[in-house]
């Protein structure tokens, strides 16, 4: 009787299992901006999304193109609510609810609609007004949604940037910065009453502008580097990326609020820019991103979160020609707009699976070679 061998099973059904993770990859997203004239029709974009193992997109608005383009598909989309649409969500349920009935109803279920951010990185913008009425904002949304059953279906939150924290290194120390107070503590209570994630922009690359170091571009990049003890909890990181997450941790925690879930809404690093701009090349973008993507299939975590991968949305689908401020700001595209790769970071679903096949061919012919008899 012929036996496989116990090693050569496991690798066998290793291999398989790979296959079923590639091809469920929902902790990978991507930001879709819209800061350009040059951009390809939405269904293009649908079908581009639908060749690789991208399987959320983040919208800044609520274009209905794009929704629309992107029904059917299964891919989750997040929508979210201008800044300047805050004070008129604040001020009563009304206006909440028509901006619910014009930018979800019409397009949900069909649409896999999964997200409502309110404003993007309102805490650190400097306008107390916005400031003070986001909450009432998330509240009246919130209850638009219940109102119109869809409740714990379709979530609530708003986009922060690293800035709304006071202590960031070491990770363990990660500390939000005390002038937000009790409105913070607000917003957390909203996230956890609700289910709802916090979310959060960290970006190595700004980091490494700041300590432009040869040993602290390697950290960023995922690359070989002695990396950074965390000398409270005795732990050495070998990547920025998990720093940063395990700051906003951290802060979290230090509130009581260990258990919300952290999303990171953006994360990237541009191919180009200017020639005073440090950093930016297609060699830099490449390594970031495409080592941050083996890092989050890996699923091995952070040292604060082991054994899961964080919800990471990256930036971004495409260049966006009409930003203004450093060449850099228009350069953090993966696809250009003739929908081919800007570089190729293992995003295209045909290319993971010819990866695993050819490793599942391998196990077998190991297999044939290897026959043991009982």
């Amino acid at each position: 009787m012929v036996v496989l061998p116990y090693t050569v099973a496991f690798l066998l059904l290793s291999s398989l299992q790979t296959v079923k993770i590639a091809n469920s990859q929902s902790f990978i997203g991507i930001n879709y901006g819209q800061v350009a004239d040059n951009l390809p029709p939405p269904p293009s974009t649908a079908k581009l999304l639908q060749s690789t193992s991208i399987q959320k997109v983040r919208l800044y608005g609520s274009d209905p193109t794009i929704i629309k383009a992107l029904a059917n598909t299964g891919i989750g989309i997040v929508v979210g609510t201008a800044n300047g649409d805050i004070p008129g969500l604040a001020s009563g349920p009304n206006f909440a609810e028509s901006w619910i009935n014009t930018n979800v109803l019409p397009f949900y279920p069909a649409s896999n609609i999964i997200l409502i951010t309110v404003g993007n990185e309102v805490m650190t913008s400097n306008d107390q007004n916005l400031v003070n009425k986001l909450l009432p904002a998330m509240q009246n949304v919130q209850n638009a949604l219940n109102d119109a059953s869809l409740g714990g279906k379709i979530k609530v939150s708003t986009v922060h940037s690293m800035g709304v924290l006071k202590q960031s290194e070491p990770p363990s120390s990660g500390s939000f910065d005390p002038s937000y107070g009790d409105l913070m503590k607000g917003l957390l209570e909203f996230n956890s009453a609700n289910g709802s994630p916090f979310a959060i922009n960290p970006y190595p690359y700004y980091a490494y502008r700041s300590d432009t170091r040869p040993e602290t571009l390697a950290f960023c990049l995922f690359q070989p580097n002695a990396g950074r003890m965390d000398g409270n909890i005795k732990i050495k990181y070998m990547n920025m990326f998990d720093a940063q997450v395990d700051a906003v941790y951290s802060a979290l925690n230090s509130m009581g609020f260990k258990n919300v879930e952290i999303v990171v809404a953006e994360t990237g690093w541009p191919f180009k820019g200017d020639d005073n701009d440090v950093g930016p090349s297609i060699e830099n973008a490449k390594a970031y991103n495409g080592n941050l993507i083996a890092h989050l299939r890996s699923m091995v975590g952070t040292p604060l979160m082991p054994g899961k991968s964080v919800d990471t949305y990256l930036f971004a689908l495409y260049d966006e020609d009409l930003k203004p401020g450093r060449g850099s700001e228009r350069s953090f595209g993966l696809f250009k707009t003739d929908l081919t790769m800007v570089y190729d970071v293992g995003l295209s679903t045909s290319s993971q699976v010819r990866t695993k096949f050819t490793c599942i061919s391998l196990v077998f012919r190991f297999f044939n070679s290897q026959v043991f008899y009982s």
